[in-house]
Order: structure tokens, then C-alpha cells, then sequence
């Protein structure tokens, strides 16, 4: 099955929405390891990939990894190995003269994406067997970019009105490029410079916009009219599985003015608003859904997590929704049954040499919330 065989296809539509976060996304990458096994066992079905369950897959910086790998068809297993067997790699220091531009080189990562999805195939290939969204931010117009797969959108036209050829088609964009694009970082990596028609665009980490967690713009892009899939919505019409790369909110009670310099605000300010960001999808979602599960299980203390239907406030709920995620603090940790994992090991998003601690924290998130009773009603 092709992503054009899901937009034709029947039924409850499902959408899984990707986090950024550095090498952290392997920690992603083990909590979607236990969704694929669950829904293996709970359907009899030993071979199902995550392109064959959901209809629709977002992903912002690393997520977009994630996302365009499970919508090419790849089992968790062998996105997990592209994680372990390249996360040193991909975060190789620059060259001492680079350092003060960026910190990691680009080349390995661009290699290593053209090698999974070659060099030429373009966003709109009928080899990807879902839908796609990536997050990337154009840099030249100052603004969020989410690009997907989708032929009817506005953007996605092969031909004009008048039947001569769109040369700005997003559909002929290279598939890798904009894959690598969303994962520009500033200060950790190079920005990716992407040719459009005749304009040449700069493209960093979509993690630098509102969609770090790209959950909320998922569901906009799948059901609002202006993007021309108009999916039903409805609790029992749409599943919503975000998965985050964990979490770790940086508190510090002695902080003085005096300390708010240059340089304390450029290394804090772009983190605030990345996780200001994060949070904001997830309330979103949790609003206008409903929500069976999510970590944090509070929002805030004065939110709590708006998993109670007489706390939300809104009906119809538009969809049901699931949030996994990790937060990467002491008290986190030992609610996994980790306290021997130090949260500083684990909360960087170039931490490669703990990705063995990442994994276990995925995979004890999985352990602990992903149920089967998540995916009730939405078969394949």
C-alpha cells in the first residue's frame, strides 16, 4: 500500500506525530518499538510495519528522521540501527576553524540520508507508504515551513491553471535535503540551502518554531479545509500518537539579574521557547481531544492534564488522543525504575555516548504506558 492507496482508503484515520530532539530520538525510537509490537500482537499480525498502521506521520528535526524512515517503510528495528550504528557520526565535530559557526559537521548526515533514500527521489515518490509532514524553518522568509507528501495541497500542484509545468512544486523537492534541512539546528549544525524554482531558500531546524512537537499541526494540516484533506474528525473518527524525545524543564532558584547577560540568554532563550513550544502543542492536543494518556501527566499545576472530559470543556472531542514522552529529571527517573541513570547523561541532545541510557528510558516508557487499550477501535 502507497500513501495514494491511504487517501482513498475507508474508515478511522491515524496520525503519529514525531518530537525533535537530537540523538534523544532513539529514546522515541524504543517507545515506537513497543507501539509496533503491540499492534503486531493485537491484530495477528507479525510483519506490520507503522506505515501499514498509521495514514498520516509528522516529524520535526531529528523526528523527521523518524517520521520519513517509518513512512519509507522501515520496521523499528532497522530505524534503531540507523540510530545506533550512525549516531556517532552524524554528531562529529566540526573542524577546529568551524567551531564558531557550528558545532557538528553536516556531510555524514547528508551521506547517510541520500544512502537510505537516494540522492534523487523526490517528496512526492510514490515509495513512501504513508502521508508525510516534516517541520523545517525557512530562514530567508523568517517563517515555519511544514511540508507534506499531500498532492492536493496548495504547494504540491505539478502544473498550473494553464497546464504548463510548476517549477516550485514542493513534490520535486529532494526527499533527503528536506530531511536533513528540518535537523539543521543552529549552533549544532550547518543550515541547508534547498533550491526552489529559481530561488535558493536557507532551511534550519523546524525545532525552532511553535513545532518542535509537530502534534497539533498534524491534525490542522489533516482536517482544516485549506489543506485540502478534510479528514473527518471525531473521538472514534481519528487517533492522535504523539511521541516525544523526553523532557527536562531547567529550573534555578538562585538566579540573579546580574547573571541574565549575553551570553546566559543566546545559550537559554532559544530552550525556553523550544520547550514553551513543546508544551503548547501537547495542551493543544489534550483541549480539543481526548486524552487516554500523557506524559507529563500534569501540564502544569494549574492545568493538571486535562485528561477528565469535565475539565477540558470541549465536546465533540475532534479525536482521541495519546501522548508518550520522558522527563528527564530525578523524579522522572525513578518513576521508571532508572535512579541509576543520571539526568544530566541524558537531557543534552548530542549525549551519543549514553544513547545505551536513552534506550532504556524508551524502552521503560513503553513498558509502562503503551496499552493496547490506546488503539481500540482503529484497526489497520
Amino acid at each position: 500500500m502507497s500513501f495514494h492507496d491511504k487517501l482513498k482508503k475507508a474508515g478511522p484515520k491515524k496520525l503519529l506525530a514525531c518530537d525533535g530532539g537530537g540523538i534523544r530520538g532513539i529514546l522515541s525510537v524504543e517507545i515506537l518499538a513497543r507501539i509496533e509490537k503491540t499492534l503486531r500482537e493485537t491484530y495477528g499480525n507479525p510483519n506490520l510495519k507503522l506505515c501499514d498502521y498509521f495514514d498520516y506521520i509528522a516529524g520535526t528535526s531529528t523526528g523527521a528522521i523518524i517520521a520519513a524512515a517509518l513512512a519509507w517503510g522501515m520496521t523499528v528495528d532497522e530505524l534503531r540501527s540507523f540510530y545506533v550504528n550512525n549516531g556517532e557520526e552524524m554528531f562529529q565535530k566540526a573542524k577546529l576553524l568551524e567551531r564558531f559557526r557550528t558545532k557538528f559537521r553536516s556531510d555524514n548526515l547528508s551521506k547517510q540520508l541520500q544512502d537510505v533514500f537516494g540522492a534523487d527521489t523526490k517528496l512526492g515518490t510514490d515509495k513512501l507508504k504513508s502521508l508525510l509532514l516534516v517541520i523545517l524553518r525557512n530562514a530567508t522568509t523568517d517563517s515555519p515551513w511544514p511540508l507534506s507528501n499531500n498532492p492536493a495541497a496548495k504547494y504540491n500542484q505539478l502544473t498550473h491553471a494553464d497546464g504548463t509545468q510548476n517549477k516550485e512544486c514542493n513534490l520535486d523537492l529532494p526527499l533527503w535535503q528536506l530531511v536533513r534541512a528540518s535537523t539543521a539546528a543552529p549552533t549544532y549544525f550547518p543550515p541547508e540551502a534547498v533550491k526552489v524554482g529559481n530561488h535558493e531558500f536557507v532551511f534550519v531546524d523546524g525545532g525552532v518554531t511553535m513545532y518542535n512537537n509537530p502534534a497539533f499541526q498534524l491534525f490542522k494540516m489533516a482536517t482544516i479545509a485549506p489543506f485540502k484533506l478534510e479528514w473527518p474528525v471525531g473521538r472514534d473518527k481519528m487517533l492522535l500518537v504523539s511521541v516525544g524525545t523526553g523532557f527536562a524543564d531547567s529550573a534555578n532558584e538562585n538566579l540573579q539579574p546580574s547573571q541574565m547577560n549575553l551570553l546566559y540568554n543566546a545559550g537559554s532563550i532559544p530552550s525556553a521557547l523550544m520547550n514553551a513550544a513543546l508544551h503548547e502543542q501537547d495542551t493543544l492536543c489534550r483541549m480539543f481531544g481526548k486524552c487516554l494518556s500523557g506524559i507529563p501527566k500534569e501540564i502544569d499545576s494549574e492545568l493538571g492534564g486535562l485528561a477528565d472530559d469535565a475539565v477540558s470543556g470541549f465536546s465533540p472531542q475532534l479525536f482521541t488522543y495519546v501522548r508518550y514522552n520522558a522527563e528527564l529529571t530525578d523524579k522522572g527517573l525513578a518513576s521508571l525504575g532508572l535512579s541509576g541513570i543520571a539526568p544530566s547523561d541524558v537531557q543534552q541532545m548530542d549525549s551519543v555516548a549514553h544513547i545505551d541510557k536513552l534506550s532504556k528510558i524508551g524502552k521503560a516508557v513503553g513498558d509502562k504506558y503503551v496499552s493496547a487499550a490506546h488503539f481500540e477501535g482503529f484497526r489497520p
